[in-house]
């Protein structure tokens, strides 16, 4: 056994992670010690593309019971964009996407590209508890879809906040991928035992819990690549789920006549081949996670060993939902309906009781807020728009004084382009699958408000396309969005929704956490309606004709 400083690196597991102990132990003289240790720990646990409406919590028994069950599940917990860079940059920064400017994956989607790096990595939440609340903070697998880009700095840029990071060169990868350990470069090959990125983040994670400073409390963000795509599971769980097949819902297979056109042009009923694709991604799907629930499980451990469990914060959730056949669409995310933009979240932590189910409406852009107050840090002083929910896990807040909508946007990808996959297809769409059946294109553009209140449970959603489309779902009479009812719900009530958003697409900050249009305390002026964008008006004129 060698010594290097108070940090120790023994046994044969560590030969891979050698490099990340030396630089715990370079930058140990580096921290700052000012913090008190008894202030929390916190942990972020963040899964790519897990769904919760078709099962996606159904092979995580670990997880489910070390953080949903010693702590709060929320029911009702969304993301402010269904795709991955976006989402991951509202959870970072706390903001909607017309705010954080990241629109979709890619680098002219401004995703983490040199313009998010100068005007929104330094005010991300991390940034701010290294900053100015004390807390050694550590990274670990997926940031943002075009890290490690020529054009973004390559694997040398370490965004602002890190105390020590260990970032995923580009998308999901299980094998054959590139880290930036603290700016250098660290490649990988396809060896189970030391290669395979799930349980290397797991492991990476367990020594910096090893070795972090004492004295300093810690946030430790660890963000899998599961069960995102090529869904390559560890060899141990490959005949795992033999018999499983996505399931069989009312909105499985099924034309989506009264939607927009990107969900009309899919083929219905669809081939049996391309059932056999979705069935297989989703029984590839909860193979990897049986990973993941190692990693909770392997964390959950380390930290009751280390006598720190009952002093930290434990979330779970994910950047955004999925679908396999649901409205005919094979598989992918992107879309505005409960599949693609409801998440898991589950909380444990001090002062949480265990087995409490919250559904109050929280969404992505809460979890900095939320965490930011949990360190004692003022969100006041952020521009943030979400909201902290530590009086909800704490059980100080109830239904009436919190907030009864959000905000979900989208732009779309494919615009000037043409994907190779169905190239007959023409420019414009992209993410095109078996039977060129295209999940997205660049006029899959839309926003929408979700409201959750005692006397409603509706989506109202406008699409920023040639047809003026509008849908509109009223969730509890219809939890499979199966009718849209924009042609024959209330007007009055369609003008409010019209409205609303309007109010949340132009909102920042503190407006953006103001009472919707179905809290009491929002009084609702039907002349204000007029104020805003003329594409919005016009398209509200032809949904009411």
């Amino acid at each position: 056994m060698k010594k290097m400083g108070s940090f120790r690196c023994s046994g044969p597991k560590m030969f891979s992670f050698l490099l990340i102990c030396v630089t715990l132990w370079s930058h140990r003289s580096g921290s700052s010690g000012a913090s008190s240790s008894r202030r929390p720990n916190i942990v972020l646990i963040l899964t790519d593309d897990l769904d919760v409406a078709i099962g996606g919590l159904n092979p995580l028994n670990k997880t489910k019971k070390l953080i949903g069950d010693a702590g709060m599940t929320f029911t009702n917990a969304f993301v402010a964009s269904p795709l991955c860079c976006p989402s991951r940059a509202s959870i970072l920064t706390g903001k909607y996407p017309h705010n954080h400017h990241v629109i979709n994956n890619t680098l002219d989607g401004n995703c983490s590209s040199k313009a998010w790096q100068k005007s929104e990595e330094p005010h991300t939440f991390p940034a701010l508890l290294k900053a100015s609340a004390g807390y050694q903070t550590f990274f670990a697998g997926k940031y943002l879809n075009q890290y490690g880009h020529s054009e973004a700095g390559g694997v040398e840029h370490v965004p602002l906040g890190w105390s020590y990071w260990v970032g995923l060169d580009k998308n999901s990868k299980y094998y054959n991928y590139t880290l930036s350990v603290n700016g250098k470069a660290q490649k990988h090959g396809a060896d189970y035992s030391k290669d395979y990125l799930t349980d290397l983040l797991a492991n990476m994670s367990l020594d910096f819990l090893q070795y972090k400073t004492s004295y300093q409390p810690f946030f430790m963000m660890v963000s899998t690549p599961a069960p995102h795509s090529p869904w390559t599971a560890a060899p141990q769980y490959q005949n795992s789920f033999k018999n499983t097949k996505a399931p069989r819902d009312p909105n499985f297979n099924i034309h989506g006549k009264d939607k927009h056109w990107l969900i009309r042009q899919a083929k219905t009923p669809m081939s049996n081949s391309s059932i056999q694709f979705l069935d297989d991604a989703f029984r590839g799907r909860w193979q990897t996670l049986l990973s993941v629930d190692d990693l909770v499980e392997k964390i959950v451990k380390r930290l009751e060993v280390r006598g720190e469990l009952n002093n930290t914060y434990i979330f779970f959730t994910s950047d955004n939902g999925y679908h396999t056949g649901q409205f005919s669409l094979p598989v992918d995310k992107r879309q505005l309906y409960e599949f693609d933009i409801r998440v898991p979240l589950m909380v444990r932590g001090p002062n949480i009781k265990p087995n409490q189910i919250s559904q109050m409406l929280v969404a992505n852009v809460d979890l900095g807020p939320t965490i930011l107050d949990i360190a004692g840090y003022n969100v006041n002083k952020t521009q943030m728009d979400g909201m902290s929910f530590l009086p909800v896990m704490e059980g100080k807040m109830n239904g009436t004084s919190w907030r009864t909508d959000i905000l979900v946007e989208y732009e779309g990808e494919g615009r000037n382009k043409s994907d190779p996959t169905c190239p007959l297809l023409g420019p414009g769409v992209s993410e095109c699958f078996p039977d060129c059946v295209c999940e997205d294109s660049y006029n899959n553009t839309y926003a929408c408000v979700r409201t959750i209140a005692p006397s409603s449970n509706l989506q109202y959603c406008e699409f920023d396309d040639n047809e003026i489309f509008v849908e509109v779902y009223n969730v509890t009479a219809d939890p499979y969005q199966l009718t849209n009812i924009a042609k024959t719900i209330d007007k009055e009530v369609l003008e409010k929704m019209n409205h609303r958003l309007m109010m949340l697409q132009s909102c920042s900050g503190q407006s953006c956490r103001t009472p919707g249009v179905y809290d009491p305390r929002y009084k609702f002026d039907p002349r204000q309606m007029f104020t805003s964008h003329s594409w919005r008006l016009s398209r509200l004129r032809q949904t009411l004709k």
